[in-house]
């Protein structure tokens, strides 16, 4: 079964994202089983294993927003474990039925976390079940460098394929592609540029933490896996605009997916219409449209979420700093830090000013 995974198709995007001679080739995860992260979630486990830190038939238990749940009941099969997945309300009823169909237990969180939302609920749940069943293990796929060295073969199947990248574009959820695939690729291609894609309302690049419609993407938490020193530059896409740019992929390249894909695809778009024609652009597509069709393909969920209101602006708005101030659009900021090393220095800074 786990060799189903891997050696996924490009496929060339243009019009009407980009005009014609002008275009990103997109990176169609959604060809794996369950999606981008059946290659973390098989990694992860088989690496546990080798080092002993999970034994034969010990439980896994992990906190998920539905795809990586999908990749671990994938490796519980291929590895003989029970899967245990700690989720939220959000997570689409499709998805529960379907990962409890694939053999997985799904434990559903009812209240969110004050300040970390239901991210950080989910992983206080992960703590309290694995204190209940002694020797599970929790693959902690926010923080483990397994999920990053997991991408190595994505990144080397990208070189193959398209030869040369000069930009990549990449969705930051747990940090784990945009990390593992641009550490190979930049060896590779030292003038790499990073472009990270994060929706608003998420914290990972210094945005106050919101209430998020988008799974997939964002975060409530700050995932350590970010490698935040190798972005150019990051983009914050709203709903609305993952969901215009989702469908017209669907109608113009019949290849699409969900609120990442959306978010991706948006700003791999622009780069292409605003950079030189000769410019190799990749772009990752986590997964594909199947477990949306309630929700960005939905025309009562999104008007009732108010998500078919216009197209996206043609152009995103621009900060110098990521807490320059709050955005609710499509927005780009060139400056990326790590929130809690500013934050830190902010903290540093006060204590010497105190003590002179």
């Amino acid at each position: 079964m786990s060799g189903l995974v891997g050696d996924t198709p490009v496929l060339h995007v243009s019009e009407p994202l980009a005009p014609a001679g002008h275009g990103f080739w997109a990176k169609l995860e959604g060809f794996n089983p369950g999606g981008i992260k059946d290659r973390p979630a098989l990694h992860m486990v088989e690496r546990a294993r080798a080092r002993g830190d999970l034994a034969p038939g010990s439980m896994i238990i992990e906190s998920t927003s539905g795809t990586l749940g999908l990749g671990l009941a994938l490796a519980g099969m291929v590895y003989g474990h029970p899967v245990t997945l700690v989720t939220d309300p959000g997570l689409e009823s499709s998805m529960t039925r379907l990962l409890t169909a694939y053999g997985a237990q799904v434990n559903v969180v009812s209240d969110p976390h004050p300040t970390g939302g239901w991210q950080q609920a989910r992983c206080d749940r992960v703590d309290r079940l694995r204190e209940q069943h002694p020797g599970a293990w929790v693959p902690d796929q926010y923080n483990n460098p397994d999920n990053v060295a997991a991408y190595t073969p994505l990144a080397l199947e990208l070189a193959a394929q398209l030869g040369h990248i000069d930009v990549l574009v990449c969705s930051v959820g747990t940090g784990g592609h945009s990390a593992g695939v641009s550490r190979v690729l930049r060896q590779l291609y030292p003038g790499l540029r990073l472009v990270g894609v994060d929706t608003v309302g998420s914290t990972i690049f210094g945005q106050p933490a919101r209430s998020r419609l988008m799974r997939g993407l964002g975060s409530s938490i700050y995932p350590r896996n970010v490698a935040y020193e190798n972005f150019s530059e990051v983009h914050w896409v709203s709903p609305a605009e993952a969901v215009w740019t989702c469908r017209q992929l669907a109608s113009s390249h019949y290849a699409t997916g969900g609120w990442s894909v959306g978010a991706v695809a948006l700003v791999a778009g622009w780069l292409a219409r605003t950079l030189p024609a000769h410019t190799r652009i990749a772009a990752v597509f986590p997964d594909g449209p199947q477990r949306y069709l309630g929700t960005v393909y939905d025309d009562d969920y999104c008007s009732a979420h108010g998500l078919l209101d216009a197209p996206p602006a043609a152009e995103p708005e621009v900060v110098g700093r990521p807490d320059e101030k709050e955005v609710t659009r499509w927005t780009r900021c060139a400056t990326v830090v790590d929130p809690l090393a500013a934050q830190r220095k902010r903290g540093a800074d006060a204590n010497d000013e105190g003590r002179s």
